[in-house]
């Protein structure tokens, strides 16, 4: 079943699709029809292989946490380390294979959106390596809170825009690459950071990052010989969830646990809950849960997270939901900070607080997983937020 969704019209049951002014059809079609093509091409997947391998560090380990496992009283808890790529998050496997799409298409350009800033350094990095010009736009509040991140998209020559609209954060940030986008559709290609966005992006970014979900299935199979009995990671957009997930779509008996950003709480309103407390909408190109008002005004989000500061999710998360495939459950900030503090005392492994988000319900419902083996994808590394107070 995992392989039919989406449909042709980019569509997970009533979610995703194409919405979008009629100047962006062009630059979707073409992308798409290239998209289409790099499925069929082995010489794409080979290079995409590559790259993933020699220059990211792939495969990651599948790390049994002992200590962490003892401390929450739970019988395994392994950690995905996509914190352990280059660049200290998941979002280079995505770059990766945008990158290769852009320079087949004659792309000069690449254009971004970041939040934490960890796409946009690893946009920066791949345009780098390939020789292409690069500009991300940042919100002017999230400039201010990952400056590390900032610092390093510079060193590596791409140009950071401030986006001083709105929220000042991830909304603001994709809403201004996009319009840049529909004015340099023909020198630039725009790499989407997660599984949102019209067709074909959803389906794009989540291919390109289902690597994290084959080498965790092959890894526990050889660890454990049997499946785990729960995957837990953070939701944002979620594309290091998805990509956990989609592999083992199939395999029933595997229980599927995304985690939101309930901010200050799901009451103060705000928090970047999307799933737990949005309703249906279209945001960025595409249908999905989204956080919107009566009037359909998109909601201002909130996380300690700048990764999860946004007020939607991708549509197959939000199908995943609908079907019952897996469930979404949500930790505050003082909760991800917690697990933040958690994982660092206990293993040695600073997370990002991306992460911590998923490590925090893993304490929070310890008694949920006793007698379980989870898989927790460590989506990125904390340096990041070593500034936020913990």
């Amino acid at each position: 079943m995992k392989d039919r969704i989406p449909d042709k019209t980019g569509h997970f049951g009533i979610f995703g699709g194409r919405f979008v002014p009629e100047t962006l059809i062009y630059a979707l079609d073409e992308l798409e029809k290239e998209y289409t093509k790099s499925k069929k091409d082995k010489n794409f997947a080979k290079d995409f292989d590559y790259l993933l391998r020699e220059y990211a560090g792939r495969p990651t380990p599948l790390y049994l946490a002992k200590n962490l496992s003892r401390v929450l009283k739970i019988k395994k808890i392994y950690l995905k380390r996509e914190d352990l790529l280059h660049t200290g998050a998941h979002k280079i496997n995505n770059t990766l294979g945008q990158v290769l799409l852009a320079v087949k298409m004659g792309k000069s350009r690449l254009i971004a959106e970041t939040g934490a800033g960890q796409h946009g350094v690893a946009t920066a990095t791949v345009a780098a390596l390939f020789g292409l010009k690069c500009d991300i736009y940042m919100g002017e509040e999230d400039i201010t809170r990952q400056g590390l991140n900032v610092m390093r998209m510079k060193l590596l020559g791409a140009r950071v825009i401030s986006v001083k609209s709105g929220t000042r954060t991830l909304k603001d940030a994709m809403t201004e690459a996009l319009r840049d986008w529909v004015t340099n559709v023909r020198n630039t290609y725009y790499v989407i950071g997660t599984v949102a966005g019209p067709r074909p992006y959803p389906e794009m970014v989540r291919n390109f990052q289902a690597v994290i979900g084959r080498e965790a299935r092959s890894q526990i199979l050889k660890k454990e010989k049997r499946l785990p009995d729960y995957l837990v990671a953070c939701v944002g957009g979620g594309s290091n969830a998805i990509g956990l997930f989609h592999p083992f779509f199939d395999d029933a008996k595997v229980k599927m646990i995304g985690v939101e950003a309930a901010g200050l709480g799901l009451y103060s309103g705000k928090h970047s809950a999307s799933l737990e407390a949005g309703g249906v909408g279209v945001l960025h190109g595409s249908k999905s849960k989204i956080l919107e008002d009566e009037s359909g005004q998109i909601k201002n989000a909130h996380s300690i997270a700048a990764g999860l500061d946004y007020p939607g999710v991708g549509p197959e998360h939000a199908y995943y939901r609908e079907i019952k495939r897996a469930v979404y459950v949500s930790v505050t900030d003082k909760e991800a900070l917690e697990g933040f503090k958690l994982l660092s005392q206990s293993e040695g492994i600073i997370p990002a607080l991306e992460s911590a988000h998923a490590l925090s319900y893993l304490k929070k419902s310890a008694r949920q997983f006793k007698d379980s083996i989870v898989i927790v994808c460590l989506s990125g590394r904390g340096d990041k937020d070593l500034h936020e107070p913990h």
